[in-house]
């Protein structure tokens, strides 16, 4: 694709990896979103679809600058991470961002925790890239470089999470999983955060029907998710962090009853991308 700002879902699953068939027309990796700004590439999340994304890469030969911004280090969003092909190139810099941690918690200790023997094989030393860990407080902003401005807040998720809002040459995306809305209302600050986006990524793990009996959680429901997108005014809404109890029969329903609502609303698939401000495909 030739646009400057697109974006592809390599894992769009919450909780586990879904490999059973019953799961192949939405998918069923773990959280990664890939969203390519003119030169750059950034990639949100490290969950199983980050291994397919990592192959693509290189094959472009892409590879080699990279942008991984964490919501946060619960294991279905880094557990692809050991498994990222650019990861272990030596002409590769990688700079891994998360503002969820506390003041003295680090990324880098938690993917060493998750890469520790006897749980696996390797260590991050292992790696050949350059990592680069950036961790920040949710709230902060950056300049990113390159007209790429970042914008971030906190999630309410057992443990912490971080939203991510990204804008570049009059376009704008944000990524927000994973988190438990308070009630029908939407969080005022995530509002702001999203006013005006182009397209959205927003976990609706749950039904409505489901959400009330998974209180402390720390997901919502695809009606939370439009109340949302409404409050903010948001181009378009993705529905993200399927609940591995949800097969493609469920997503079919969940997804046409969300579109039904907010029309332009759609459920997010593993290989679907689209252009900013244009109709998905794939």
């Amino acid at each position: 694709m030739t646009a400057d700002m697109w974006v592809k879902f390599w894992g769009v699953r919450g909780g586990i990896p879904c490999p059973d068939p019953e799961y192949a027309r939405y998918g069923g990796n773990t959280a990664c979103v890939e969203l390519r700004c003119g030169a750059r590439t950034l990639v949100f999340d490290a969950g199983s679809g980050i291994r397919p994304l990592g192959r693509s890469l290189v094959a472009e030969g892409r590879g080699r600058d990279l942008d991984l911004l964490v919501s946060h280090c619960h294991v279905d969003h880094l557990i692809g991470l050991p498994f990222f092909a650019p990861a272990f190139r030596k002409d590769a810099t990688i700079r891994l961002w998360t503002g969820h941690r506390g003041r003295d918690e680090h990324l880098h200790d938690a993917v060493a925790q998750l890469m520790t023997r006897p749980l696996f094989p390797i260590t991050p030393e292992t790696f050949a890239a350059t990592l680069v860990y950036r961790d920040f407080r949710a709230g902060d902003a950056f300049d990113m470089g390159d007209g790429l401005a970042l914008r971030t807040a906190s999630l309410n998720h057992p443990g912490g999470a971080t939203a991510y809002r990204v804008d570049f040459r009059g376009r704008s995306f944000g990524y927000f999983t994973d988190h438990e809305a308070a009630g029908d209302a939407p969080d005022p600050a995530l509002v702001a955060l999203a006013r005006g986006l182009d397209l959205l990524v927003v976990d609706a793990s749950y039904t409505p029907a489901e959400v009330a009996d998974r209180r402390g959680w720390g997901h919502s429901s695809w009606a939370q998710a439009v109340a949302l997108g409404e409050a903010a005014g948001v181009g378009r809404l993705a529905l993200f962090h399927h609940d591995p109890c949800h097969d493609d029969d469920a997503m079919v329903r969940i997804e046409a009853e969300a579109a039904a609502a907010r029309p332009g609303t759609f459920a997010a698939r593993d290989g679907q991308s689209l252009e900013i401000g244009a109709a998905p495909s794939g």
